[in-house]
């Protein structure tokens, strides 16, 4: 490999420069229009839930911001945004009768992007389910997979003519660790069982918007998962376990279902006696062929052995001398190459996309003239665009970068404590103002990455 300090960094033409959002975290206006209320509009309006009672009543206002938004990614050189969908605002009992008004809106925004020459990437969930399927057990019902399924047809037929890639599912494993197992996230369970069941039923249902897509969608579709390693703290068997065990549960239990046909052998050692065995049959409906991977890096973990720590037993070390961000991840780009690489040497080399890339600072006040410095981010996407070049220098097929995230928003049990954009929004005007490290994506895209090894100016 080439030392990541020399290596040239221009990307390929054709390569997608993009930003990353999602629904509840910027649309507001959740009910608005005959949308349906989501787990996550229920989640944030119960006391004590949310950080400073924060909840996604107006967000980032993009609801009624479009021609604004995107009229700013276009400022900035965008040639791809990744979004989400809300299936509640499209399917308010999530079944059943089209909402027009909530579909027409996502169709506005797929013209919006297109006729800015912007691709859009729709993904189908990202976290928000129609409260009226969390009210029949939510991922636990093994109804929600055809559910699932008829809500991604619903879809693929509106906008399929104009949406070129789909993503079924965003993290996953987000979703199963925060909701069903440490009940940080809705509907706030502690329970292994349910947490296997749930993950089960997650990839059951991206199997089935698969094949859902194979016959009335166009374009292409796959999946996105957040990937981090798992570094041993020590070499002790035991911490070298417990690092086994992190990966299994985090890492291969998403991706090894689906490309690899099997979960990991570790997953018995978490989840216990309790974990549904699996038919044969349901590895072939979850390892529905996929034409891309979405990948979210933010960090890696050095781990260690820890009994006190249910189910995993294993716990995260700080690294001495370490960068870390406000979310506490270390900042580690020497690790999204690893992961890159790492994902081509276990699932074969197909194409990837990193989905979602960023970090959360203190960021200071505009200064006079409205400028917002935000040197740690800077620094950040520099380094994290230079590792994901080298690992496209070593031979891996990576199609495009999204940087999380194009605004400040609702950071989900966080509210609006801590900050990822790279625009920053004023939450008592919802004003927009590109802070230092827009600016710095926008030169790097018009240099095709070269601006993420030329020298910082002085």
């Amino acid at each position: 490999m080439t030392d990541p300090e020399r290596a040239p960094a221009s990307f390929p033409e054709g390569f997608r420069w993009g930003a990353a959002t999602s629904a509840y975290q910027i649309e507001g206006s959740p009910l608005a229009d005959g949308a349906g209320p989501s787990n996550w509009h229920r989640w944030s309006h119960t006391p004590g839930r949310i950080a400073g009672g924060d909840t996604g009543d107006i967000a980032c206002d993009h609801y009624r911001r479009v021609p604004e938004d995107v009229a700013l990614m276009q400022d900035l050189g965008l040639n791809a945004y990744r979004f989400s969908l809300s299936w509640s605002r499209i399917l308010p009992a999530g079944t059943g009768t089209v909402n027009r008004a909530g579909l027409d809106f996502y169709s506005r925004l797929v013209d919006a992007l297109l006729a800015r020459g912007i691709q859009p990437c729709a993904t189908l969930y990202h976290w928000d389910l129609p409260a009226a399927l969390a009210d029949l057990g939510g991922w636990l019902d093994p109804g929600i997979v055809d559910r699932f399924a008829a809500y991604a047809r619903v879809v693929f037929r509106a906008l399929g003519d104009r949406v070129p890639l789909w993503a079924t599912l965003n993290e996953p494993q987000v979703v199963v660790d925060a909701g069903y197992l440490h009940g940080t996230h809705p509907p706030g369970h502690r329970n292994a069982a349910e947490a296997a069941v749930a993950a089960h039923h997650l990839l059951l249902a991206h199997g089935a918007a698969v094949r859902v897509h194979r016959e009335v969608g166009r374009g292409k579709i796959g999946l996105v998962v957040n990937l981090e390693p798992k570094d041993p703290a020590t070499g002790s068997p035991a911490d070298r376990a417990a690092a086994a065990r992190a990966d299994a549960y985090m890492n291969r239990q998403y991706l090894d279902p689906v490309f690899l046909g099997s979960y990991p052998q570790e997953l018995d050692e978490v989840y216990g006696r309790d974990r549904p065995r699996v038919p044969p049959e349901d590895f072939r409906r979850i390892g529905e062929p996929i034409d891309f991977l979405g990948i979210n890096y933010y960090t890696r973990s050095v781990t260690r052995h820890d009994d006190s720590v249910p189910f995993l037993r294993a716990a995260p070390v700080r690294v001495p001398g370490g960068l870390y961000t406000e979310t506490g991840w270390e900042v580690h780009p020497e690790s999204l190459t690893r992961v890159l690489l790492w994902v081509r040497e276990r699932y074969g080399n197909r194409p990837l996309y990193i989905t979602e890339n960023g970090a959360a600072f203190a960021d200071p006040p505009a200064a006079e003239g409205g400028r917002l410095e935000d040197p740690l981010r800077v620094d950040y996407l520099r380094r994290h665009v230079r590792a994901a070049h080298q690992a496209l220098a070593a031979g891996v097929d990576l199609r495009g970068y999204y940087v999380w995230s194009l605004l400040d928003n609702f950071e989900w049990a966080q509210g609006y404590s801590k900050r990822f954009g790279i625009v920053h929004v004023d939450f008592a005007t919802r004003k927009r103002t590109p802070k230092a490290s827009a600016l710095f994506y926008r030169d790097l895209i018009r240099s095709r990455g070269d601006a993420a090894v030329s020298p910082p100016p002085p």
